[in-house]
């Protein structure tokens, strides 16, 4: 079987949807794709942005399934999925949300014609993310899921009597180190990957998922459904977050509610506002209004895109976003809008050239072994040309 994930409310989830399809986003332990993976027989590709695609390439075959990327796996949705036959279509009406569909065509990314298929409503509630914010408040639900997935009818490595473990939903993968910790998994399961590793101090309150070669330093605190995504480490004080991968928030300082990409960096005592002082629901810039979008909640951090960094001190208001290979610094609070390719702080922004935007990502990537290729200075590239707008210093 060929499957192909396709992108859907792209444009709310940027800045992470600037570098990678919807569904290579992590929420839980697992990217959605990777998510799919395991519960689908056959191969899986990308439809999304054009000049995405020579880094995550489209495949069609003579039989092709398209699954919304948005979406997590279901067992009776995988089963519908199983049951379509070509021109079906399963559709969302609450969600007004097309969910998958069968065709042999090869179908281009935003010019997907579905008039012509069979209708069939998948009725019950689905798990997925739409805008940014859902990435940390569903991460909860998504780890647990995650959890029982990759833990089912398996073995946990032993945990060393030097930790402190309060509950029973804690699995340890080959490899791992975790020493001089106290784990309390009564709230959510603790997964700790394959060569990851908790310092001595560590204080953690699931959910966590410490995702492969990941890390937390000494003495820090988790607490909230939170994921630290591959070769990751953190440190100080971190709520209800998600890091993708490689990115790193080694030092004292608060991350709460909040969602890092790839390859960034908070500098020591880089600290992060989740709470507006007069308590007063969050709004938060959107990049399809243009504006600022209403999230419902009262605690929203910081959504940073990948290659973004800050310096020491740094302080971040409610609900900043921080769109790919930023560089802020300096004292005050910058704005809550930080747009891609923006170099400096309060009191002044220049344009960060792409020149040495990609000399600082060439090493930062060299250090984990790697290579900054030409694909992908080509997307940041395109992500350069086209935020231009926003950078109106």
């Amino acid at each position: 079987m060929n499957y192909i994930l396709f992108d859907d409310r792209r444009v709310d989830l940027l800045p992470f949807t600037f570098t990678r399809p919807v569904s290579e986003i992590r929420c839980g332990i697992l990217t959605i794709t990777e998510k799919w993976a395991h519960h689908l027989d056959g191969d899986i590709s990308f439809l999304t942005e054009e000049y995405l695609q020579a880094k995550y390439p489209v495949h069609y075959a003579s039989d092709n399934t398209y699954i919304n990327g948005t979406i997590f796996p279901d067992d009776n949705l995988l089963e519908m999925i199983n049951r379509l036959e070509e021109g079906d279509l399963i559709f969302h009406q609450e969600k007004e949300k097309v969910l998958a569909f069968k065709t042999a065509q090869k179908v281009e990314f935003d010019s997907i014609e579905l008039h012509h298929f069979t209708q069939h409503n998948f009725e019950e509630d689905i798990l997925d993310i739409n805008n940014v914010w859902d990435i940390f408040s569903k991460n909860a639900e998504a780890l647990s899921k995650d959890f029982q997935l990759l833990t089912h009818g398996r073995t946990s490595q032993a945990l060393d009597s030097t930790n402190t473990h309060i509950g029973n939903q804690i699995f340890i993968e080959e490899g791992a180190t975790v020493q001089g910790a106290i784990l309390n998994s009564t709230s959510g399961p603790i997964y700790i990957g394959k060569n990851a590793e908790i310092m001595e101090g560590s204080v953690v309150r699931g959910g966590l998922a410490l995702c492969e070669g990941a890390a937390l330093k000494l003495g820090t605190k988790v607490y909230g459904a939170t994921t630290v995504g591959p070769h990751s480490k953190i440190g100080g004080e971190v709520n209800n977050s998600v890091i993708f991968g490689y990115s790193n928030k080694g030092h004292d300082g608060f991350l709460g509610n909040s969602v890092l990409g790839e390859w960034c960096n908070l500098g020591a005592d880089t600290n992060v506002s989740n709470l507006k002082n007069n308590y007063a629901e969050i709004k938060i810039w959107n990049y399809e209004k243009m504006g600022f979008k209403n999230t419902g909640l009262q605690f929203c951090g910081m959504m940073m895109g990948d290659h973004s960094k800050s310096g020491i001190n740094t302080m971040f208001n409610t609900a900043t976003v921080v769109g790919v290979s930023s560089n802020i610094y300096g004292g005050g609070f910058p704005r809550n809008f930080i747009p891609s390719f923006a170099w400096g702080g309060a009191e002044k922004w220049v344009e960060f050239r792409t020149n040495k935007a990609f000399e600082v990502a060439e090493k930062m990537m060299e250090r984990r072994g790697i290579p900054f290729t030409d694909i992908d200075k080509a997307i940041l590239t395109y992500v350069f040309e086209n935020t231009k707008d926003n950078r109106n210093f």
